[in-house]
């Protein structure tokens, strides 16, 4: 009862912190998912230096995921007011601790530098890039001949809207008909999850589409839902990502920063393949 508790508590705070600022100003966003970017990165390479033979430098794989996520904010940002437009050079220190990620694994003693330099580079493929593309989602475009973007609130906060929704939804239909329609969905990495929990889940993603598509006419009712579907799908095979990764390594959590919830990357990991799924279909309906 009592980690149920804490678990609530941890929670509710979680959410209400993302979701102000989220709401609150572009700038409340640029924080606070820097934040999360860059201790997401952190638990990533710490989890992976427990592998034998293996090692990443977590402080400048963390340094190169905050670059990237300011760099790629700046740039969404700047062309947000036409008086101030961002250069692409604002992407160079960036490249350049790739460069130096890349080049120092030459100087290493150990025989497995191979797998190391595949894990500095997973580092920011896997968890880095995902938080620097919510940017490109956030920060939406002009109709083709304006110049500048606009931030809107509402596409970041409706990816976590529908992952939340989608795991709801998973774990109480999961747990009301998973035992009497015993189908898992991938035994051999999570043997909790059931396809009719999965299925649940997304219909209640579809669901939460239907209710934003009443208050935000950007997209229609039929794009709210499907934007629900494909969030749901790709969260759960984010979900499905980390939790083989974990397998793999031998461990429960990634972190346990967050009280009852383990990590950053144990809270975030359905949306590592969510964000560039969003992207991509955000774009697809904005070039129609």
């Amino acid at each position: 009862m009592k980690n149920l508790i804490l678990r609530t508590l941890t929670g509710v705070v979680f959410v209400a912190v993302l979701v102000a600022a989220i709401i609150f100003s572009p700038f409340t966003f640029g924080a606070l998912f820097a934040v999360i970017s860059a201790l997401s990165t952190l638990e990533f390479c710490n989890i992976i230096n427990r592998r034998d033979g293996v090692h990443t430098n977590p402080f400048i794989c963390t340094l190169s995921a905050l670059l990237l996520f300011f760099a790629v904010f700046a740039y969404s940002c700047g062309y947000a007011n036409a008086m101030l437009i961002i250069p692409a050079t604002v992407f160079l220190p960036y490249l350049l601790t790739l460069v130096y990620l890349m080049v120092s694994h030459l100087y290493s003693d150990r025989s497995n530098a191979l797998a190391s330099w595949a894990y500095t580079m997973m580092s920011q493929l896997y968890v880095a890039l995902p938080f620097a593309l919510l940017n490109c989602i956030a920060f939406i475009p002009y109709p083709m001949g304006s110049l500048g973007t606009a931030y809107v609130y509402m596409y970041p906060l409706a990816v976590f809207l529908f992952l939340w929704s989608s795991d709801t939804g998973a774990y109480c239909v999961g747990s009301l008909l998973g035992r009497k329609i015993p189908c898992r969905l991938f035994p051999s990495i999570s043997p909790n999850k059931s396809w009719v929990g999965t299925i649940g889940g997304t219909v209640l993603a579809i669901g939460v589409g239907a209710v934003i598509s009443r208050y935000e006419p950007s997209m229609t009712l039929c794009q709210w839902m499907l934007f629900g579907f494909i969030v749901s799908v790709f969260g759960t095979w984010g979900d499905l990502v980390e939790s083989q990764i974990k397998r793999q390594l031998g461990i429960k959590d990634s972190g346990n920063i967050l009280p009852g919830h383990g990590g950053f990357l144990d809270r975030f990991d359905s949306s590592l393949l969510a964000i560039p799924a969003s992207l991509v279909y955000i774009y697809t309906i904005w070039s129609m």
